[in-house]
């Protein structure tokens, strides 16, 4: 196989915001329409740390059993989660792997890229928001330029935009945000013009607080009220993927089908 597999991850992307606002998300309206689009419904819990370590490693929380940031008080390191990730697995295989602010630990986690997290992973502010956006998006553009077999990159920015601003238009604002980011990496790039692959996929969707199945905050923290809060929903888009993806673990067995 020739090309690059490349999986966008958007933390906390939902379909009750995109699909509604199409005609105003031009690169999701684009990815839509040439991939294929389906909602991933988590059986476990939606809580980002054990969702993307699920993603990328193919295990469920029950065998990776990584469920928090933070253990006893102290931050989860990687080297703590005993599993292998995919990036491993190829790394050793020699293949050319490039990983970019996975948030399974924080702060997120780099893999054969020097790349420093915005506010140490959890950006509270507009100021961060839009630093982690441009940041993101230029080095993944640099990436994708050097063609590796596995790109990995996520933003993190719209699960703490949503946790606090759910419900005003200000959240409609920064996912035409990310969809102009995403137009500069997919479209503008011509990423998908030769045989690339691409996942764009979220560890869950969002809904109002207090409508989620499992709580993940307090409605009350430090930095504010919660109005927002993960939904069980995730956002999934596959462009030259053939392989049924209904779990985040599949992430994992999709791109081992291709490059291993």
């Amino acid at each position: 196989m020739t090309g690059t597999f490349f999986v966008l991850g958007i933390d906390a992307a939902t379909w009750s915001i995109v699909r509604p606002n199409l005609t105003r998300l031009s690169s999701f309206k684009k990815l839509v329409e040439i991939g294929e689009s389906k909602t991933i419904t988590l059986e476990e819990k939606p809580v980002s740390a054990s969702v993307w370590c699920s993603m990328f490693s193919g295990k469920l929380p029950t065998e990776h059993r990584h469920e928090s940031y933070v253990v006893n008080g102290e931050i989860v390191v990687r080297d703590a989660i005993k599993v292998d990730f995919i990036w491993d697995l190829l790394h050793d295989a020699g293949k050319s792997v490039r990983v970019l602010n996975v948030p399974f630990v924080v702060p997120p986690y780099s893999f054969n890229v020097d790349f420093k997290p915005v506010g140490f992973g959890l950006p509270t502010n507009e100021k961060e928001w839009t630093e982690e956006l441009v940041r993101v998006t230029a080095e993944t553009k640099r990436l994708i330029a050097e063609g590796p077999d596995l790109l990995v990159s996520v933003y993190t920015l719209l699960d703490r935009i949503q946790h606090f601003h759910w419900g005003e238009d200000y959240v409609l604002e920064w996912y035409k945000r990310v969809d102009d980011a995403i137009g500069e990496l997919i479209f503008d790039t011509g990423f998908l013009d030769g045989d690339n692959r691409l996942i764009v996929i979220s560890d869950h969707g969002f809904c109002s607080f207090g409508e989620a199945k499992v709580q993940t905050l307090p409605e009350y923290t430090k930095s504010g009220r919660i109005k927002g809060d993960h939904h069980e929903n995730a956002l999934l888009i596959t462009v030259n993927v053939d392989y049924d993806i209904e779990r985040p673990q599949d992430v994992f067995y999709a791109i081992k089908k291709y490059l291993m």
